[in-house]
């Protein structure tokens, strides 16, 4: 009787993603990339795991020592605000974002300042050589001896740095330029950046020792690289801004340690970037209660009041299809708020162009600024201009109803603190009214444009 022999046909795996197939392709069916599939051979049948000796007893959690979770301020008040009081030791924080948006200046300016209070910062730098870094810190003020620069590309050189320098603090610049020599794929790669990753996390838990990592975003505004990055790290933040202004914000997108509710405020400038505590300076003008066409808000970003000033302009057309253009406000609110305007107050425009901006690059996306927003191109179709002092708060609704909104209490406190004095809000709300605010409570939008746009 013949038997058959078992032939076991070598497979073929993606070196950046993992795709496995039965024969070799030249372009990976998962990730797409060409030149990445290679052999892999057959995969081996191996035994299941097995118990193996406990380095570490587990401890009841009141025993726990709470000197690991003391925090380390970044003496970056804005930085900390975002973090939760500042690094905790071992903690591992990714900081993305986009080129040139002012990530590295970032990292430098914190890297310097934990310098200047005594600790031994170690700062790998693989995109820029050590003499740029240098020319930055000139700029910046961040020339310090205890800052040491290392421009390294691979991975064990730089875990070999941390054993031989012994820091404090490590800030890796970036991510996606740190390669394994035991991993194939090339650096940015989905298992070199999935390797690097695990291997910097390891360290830092290791060493207790607090690890900044800066990484890029893909063209869709997500962070590049495996998502398995993101649940590795504890901490994961958004520097984010206009490239046309000098605002940047910092948000926290997940955050073991505190809360994702702050956002941080800076001012990137020639002189590097510094931490804005009060911003309200850049997010209104002194057009507000003089020309027509301005209406002040309050927003909240998180947990933290931001004031915003929205602007607009509304000018008779020549075109068949009147010009609309946006800045800083979404688009399709804008024509809703129009339709509403038209139909619930009579304010037409529907032969005019519109134009609607915000100052100082804010981006106003909560329904909270509706109101402000109807009473500003109300006031531009009526050339009257708002009244002085006034803050509008309120969502409006298809049938023209002003619905109430969320922290409003929060919202007029702030107001006060700006130094306005009147505020139109919901009607279906009861809040206490700081000293020297009046508040006026409007059930439509009808009467939100009447009240805001009547003689003080």
């Amino acid at each position: 009787m013949a038997t058959t022999t078992k032939v076991n046909r070598p497979s073929y795996r993606c070196i950046e993603c993992g795709w496995t197939a039965a024969k070799w392709v030249g372009r990976c069916g998962e990730c797409q990339a060409w030149g990445t599939v290679a052999e892999a051979g057959a995969a081996a049948a191996g035994p299941a795991s097995r118990a193996t000796s406990v380095r570490t007893p587990a401890i009841p959690i009141p025993e726990v020592s709470r000197d690991a979770t003391t925090r380390i301020p970044t003496d970056v008040s804005e930085m900390d605000r975002v973090l939760g009081g500042g690094l905790v030791p071992g903690a591992v924080v990714l900081v993305a974002g986009e080129p040139g948006v002012g990530k590295s200046t970032l990292a430098l300016d914190v890297a310097a300042r934990a310098a200047r209070s005594g600790i031994v910062v170690l700062y790998v730098t693989g995109e820029e050589s050590a003499g740029q870094v240098r020319l930055r810190a000139e700029r910046i003020g961040a020339m310090e001896e205890r800052l040491f620069i290392a421009a390294e590309t691979d991975l064990g050189a730089t875990l070999a740095h941390i054993d031989a320098l012994r820091p404090g603090l490590v800030i890796v610049d970036s991510i996606q330029t740190l390669a394994s020599t035991e991993i194939e794929g090339t650096p940015g790669g989905v298992s070199q950046v999935r390797e690097v990753a695990s291997a910097l996390v390891q360290a830092a838990k290791a060493r207790a020792l607090p690890m900044i990592l800066i990484g890029h975003v893909t063209k869709d505004g997500g962070i590049a690289g495996p998502r398995i990055v993101e649940h590795l790290v504890d901490v994961v933040c958004q520097f984010e801004g206009d490239p046309y202004s000098s605002l940047r914000l910092l948000r926290a997108v997940k955050n073991r340690y505190g809360s994702v509710d702050e956002v941080g405020c800076f001012s990137l400038n020639d002189a590097g970037i510094e931490g804005v505590a009060d911003p309200s300076g850049l997010f209104l003008s002194h057009g507000v209660g003089t020309v027509a066409g301005a209406c002040a808000t309050i927003t909240v970003d998180g947990r933290r009041p931001l004031p915003a000033e929205i602007q607009a302009l509304v000018a008779p057309s020549a075109l068949a299809n009147p010009r609309r253009a946006t800045s800083g406000i979404d688009a399709s609110r804008v024509a809703m708020i129009l339709a509403v305007l038209h139909r619930r107050a009579g304010i037409a425009v529907a032969a005019d162009d519109v134009y609607v901006a915000t100052i100082g690059g804010a981006r106003v996306v909560e329904p909270a600024a509706d109101l402000a927003l109807a009473l500003a191109l109300a006031s531009a179709r009526r050339d009257v201009p708002v009244k002085a002092g006034l803050v509008a708060l309120g969502e409006v609704a298809l049938s023209g109803a002003v619905r109430p909104v969320r922290s409003l209490g929060q919202r007029v406190a702030e107001a006060a603190r700006l130094g306005f004095t009147e505020v139109i809000a919901p009607a279906e709300t009861e809040i206490d009214t700081p000293r020297g605010v009046r508040l006026h409570r409007v059930a439509t939008i009808a009467e939100a444009v009447a009240l805001g746009l009547s003689p003080n």
